[in-house]
């Protein structure tokens, strides 16, 4: 066994604590982290898409008029767009593999769970609406809707920047 010399380079706490917490110098955490959260959002959007597909279906929709069948066609499509936004990093990774430059494919995966993550919460809240609306009539409808709105907006995008903010998690 040989040694040598050459002094071996040391990470500040800082660092390692980065690191492992999954932070911007664990490249291979940050990608782990980013595939987990898919993990957590596609069955929504495959659950959401999965139930419209089967409504224009039923017998009920010939009679829906035409203003919901507008807001359905609308759910519908952003459903299905969230779900193409949030399965192409995974099949990204999986095609491009091994990745080259992996900063810039992380700042992509981000960008397109972030708006498949804005265009599945449009459709959470647009079929909030189409379904209380069913039920309960329009006015009920509209009023849920905004506010499940108001709730993934404090959940999903004030709340975790007003933590970042505040130095915390």
């Amino acid at each position: 066994m040989t040694t040598t010399n050459e002094p071996t380079p040391v990470r500040s706490s800082a660092l390692n604590d980065a690191a492992a917490a999954g932070g911007e110098d664990n490249d291979e955490g940050d990608l782990t982290d980013m595939l987990s959260e898919l993990r957590v959002l596609l069955p929504s959007a495959q659950l959401l898409s999965a139930f419209l597909i089967t409504v224009p279906f039923s017998s009920g929709f010939a009679a829906t008029v035409a203003a919901e069948k507008g807001v359905f066609i609308a759910t519908f499509m952003l459903a299905v767009a969230s779900l193409v936004m949030l399965s192409a990093p995974a099949v990204q990774h999986r095609v491009i593999r091994p990745l080259i430059d992996r900063a810039h494919f992380k700042r992509l995966a981000t960008r397109q769970i972030i708006v498949g993550s804005v265009t599945l919460a449009l459709a959470l809240v647009l079929v909030t609406q189409l379904v209380l609306a069913a039920v309960f009539g329009h006015r009920v409808g509209i009023v849920a809707a905004g506010g499940i709105a108001v709730l993934i907006v404090l959940l999903w995008w004030v709340l975790p920047k007003a933590y970042r903010a505040r130095g915390r998690l």
